[in-house]
């Protein structure tokens, strides 16, 4: 397990010491692009650790992103985990996007890839004696915090707003948070911040603006995708890494878990990462060569709630920029289209978010910026049942039959189109 030396910014490298979690980068926020923090370490991680042995090292949980616990700051004796991790990578030939896997995040222990975030960010929140744990979140964040907070024995509250998704405002509160609503978003952050400041809550999620991403501590726990990636390849990692991206925790997480492995020798090179986004922030700093995503206002919400923000965040640009990716605005309508094709033709039920990578690989295949025979890997972030609304829109209500047989294959044909022949 390698020991945390400081915290570095993530676009000009300075140092701060390892306890300021809960801030920014003094320097670039006066600059004028705010930027996170990331964990920086007294060795490289993984360093001294064969490769072969890392997947399964005797007294290791069969089933947990903490068998990776010698590149992360916690030892996973000590981590607080319910299971996260060692998710599927399943090949989808028949989505007719070429070399296309998917890895699928809904089978995390609250149907998240937060889970992620959460455990990583809850592990280091027992050492540093945290008290309370605090988010800010739509949905998939706070379910998070709320159900690894539960298994640290901790209180927890989660700020989240008038219209976020009934089922994952209820799991939230199923897991114990103390939900608290507001009619504005910003004043998510506003309370947030004012607990955190005057009462030292320990904060999971973002809450001050303009956002810059999450916890660090909790983003450590995103390296493990990568990892995880890179060893069902046999360490040769795909050509492109495509993920639905809000304030891109998780993009910068994979990111750095193939740099990681990319110094030790594991892999020998790095995936372009590409972020499907619904607000085009980030392809308007890529168009631009701005040092901060503008702020793009939508006409209308998307049914992508999850990655819906109007700015994007630096660390996400400079992921981007360092990895000669790309950024995709997609629209509601691709998105209910992915939706209803994931399910019906791979038996897979993602969130309305999750399907983004899918309308912009089709894009950039189309486009020839991803060529046909280059391996991609989407990331599917969350399940459908977070957020049925868009499914349940997207499909005609079904019939009520009255009667026998007769009526039924009637019904059958009439709705759906089946003829028994």
């Amino acid at each position: 397990m390698p020991v945390a030396s400081a915290l570095v910014c993530v676009r000009c490298s300075a140092r701060y010491a390892v306890d300021r979690f809960a801030d920014d980068c003094p320097a670039c926020r006066s600059a004028g692009a705010p930027s996170n923090l990331t964990v920086a370490y007294e060795t490289s991680p993984g360093d001294g650790l064969p490769r072969r042995e890392t997947p399964r090292r005797p007294g290791f949980q069969p089933r947990s992103m903490w068998r990776w616990d010698g590149f992360l700051p916690v030892a996973a004796a000590d981590a607080v985990s319910l299971g996260e991790g060692d998710t599927p990578l399943l090949p989808v030939p028949g989505l007719g996007l070429g070399d296309l896997w998917i890895k699928d995040e809904s089978r995390n222990p609250t149907w998240s890839f937060k889970d992620r975030l959460a455990s990583g960010a809850l592990s280091m929140a027992k050492r540093f004696g945290a008290r309370v744990i605090a988010s800010s979140s739509s949905g998939n964040a706070g379910a998070a915090a709320a159900a690894y907070a539960a298994k640290a024995g901790l209180p927890c509250i989660v700020f989240t707003f008038v219209g976020s998704a009934g089922p994952l405002v209820l799991q939230m509160r199923a897991y114990g948070a103390m939900v608290v609503k507001v009619a504005d978003k910003a004043d998510r952050w506003r309370l947030q911040s004012a607990g955190v400041r005057a009462f030292g809550w320990y904060p999971t999620s973002p809450f001050f603006g303009p956002v810059v991403g999450s916890n660090p501590y909790g983003m450590e726990g995103y390296k493990t995708i990568a990892y995880e990636i890179a060893e069902a390849f046999d360490w040769s990692p795909p050509d492109w890494c495509v993920l639905p991206v809000c304030y891109g925790d998780a993009l910068y997480g994979m990111w750095k878990g193939f740099e990681e492995l990319r110094a030790l020798g594991w892999i020998d090179r790095v995936p372009r990462f590409v972020a499907a986004e619904v607000s085009g922030s980030l392809a308007a700093a890529m168009t631009g060569g701005d040092a901060m995503p503008p702020d793009v206002a939508r006409n209308a919400p998307s049914i992508a709630t999850s990655i819906g923000a109007s700015q994007g965040t630096v660390q996400s640009l400079e992921v981007l920029r360092r990895s000669r990716g790309a950024a995709v605005a997609v629209g509601d309508d691709d998105l209910r289209r992915w939706v209803v094709t994931l399910a019906a033709k791979e038996g897979l039920w993602p969130e309305a978010s999750s399907v983004a990578p899918f309308a912009a690989i089709e894009r950039l295949r189309a486009d020839g910026t991803i060529a046909r025979h280059e391996r991609c890997v989407a990331l599917m972030t969350a399940s459908g049942l977070k957020d049925p609304g868009p499914i349940e829109a997207a499909l005609p209500d079904p019939p009520l039959v009255r009667g026998g047989l007769t009526e039924l294959m009637s019904a059958l044909k009439d709705a759906y189109g089946f003829d028994h022949g």
